[in-house]
């Protein structure tokens, strides 16, 4: 009996599970860096901007290996324990990798390492959902743009539909009442994010810094180990905010 085409099973998620190659390819190329470079560490980051990710690995392409994405996969790699790690002292290190986090395999001392980091830092506008630094209100009266100069009037339709009380004077824009964009320690909402944008005002900052390192044989700690952190295991992507996924964050080759 022909089996009905309605039996087709539909995959309704936007990126295939990665399979046992992939892992294994991953688990090659981790092991492969460490025995390749001189020194591993584990870095957090902030606000990831995979642009600017991208030409910082781009720069030090030729002394160090960044691998970010699938925190499970790296921790196999490094080891579990000490019976299965791949060097003495790396299963502490992969204990650490936890949450937004990545592991760079580099020649470079921790002082050059940490210059990169700094170079790299680049502020940008927060997303939805980002926690805001700041408390960002608009006065009430005529509405200013970035610049200082009262904003262009064709843009307030785009200010009424994403909250603002506003009304045309003579082609001037004016606020009715004062109106917070966002709130310091709280989510910014959809409609922040847009109005932070169009204010100027840019409360992200993409930045490394290093956690942890396994330089020649020896663990050094720079930051504590956030217990309540346990991993990349939760339903959200971290990099779905930039339209891609996980895997292209790790080094060029693996899908």
């Amino acid at each position: 009996m022909p089996k009905s085409k309605r039996a087709k099973v539909v995959s309704l998620t936007q990126t295939k599970k990665k399979d046992r190659e992939w892992k294994s390819t991953l688990i090659e190329r981790v092991r492969d860096a460490l025995s390749e470079r001189s020194s591993v560490y584990v870095f957090k980051y902030e606000n990831m901007r995979n642009g600017t990710f991208k030409e910082m690995r781009a720069a030090t392409e030729a002394t160090t290996t960044f691998f970010v994405g699938s925190n499970k996969v790296l921790r196999v790699a490094l080891g579990r324990d000490a019976e299965s790690e791949a060097s003495e002292g790396a299963a502490t290190l992969g204990a650490r990798v936890k949450g937004d986090c990545g592991v760079m395999f580099t020649n470079l001392s921790r002082e050059d390492v940490e210059s990169v980091f700094e170079r790299f830092a680049v502020k940008d506008y927060a997303r939805t959902g980002a926690l805001a630094r700041e408390t960002v209100t608009v006065e009430a009266g005529p509405v200013h743009g970035p610049s200082g100069a009262l904003m262009e009037h064709t843009l307030e339709p785009t200010l009424r539909k994403n909250g603002m009380p506003t009304k045309l004077n003579r082609g001037v824009i004016e606020l009715e009442a004062n109106h917070t964009l966002c709130k310091e320690g709280q989510h910014i909402s959809p409609q922040g994010a847009i109005l932070l944008r169009l204010f100027g005002h840019e409360l992200a900052e993409f930045r490394c810094r290093l956690t942890c390192g396994l330089v020649n044989g020896e663990l050094e700690v720079y930051e504590e180990d956030d217990e309540g952190d346990d991993g990349d295991d939760g339903p959200i992507d971290r990099f779905a905010h930039d339209g891609i996924t996980d895997s292209m964050m790790l080094p060029p080759g693996v899908k």
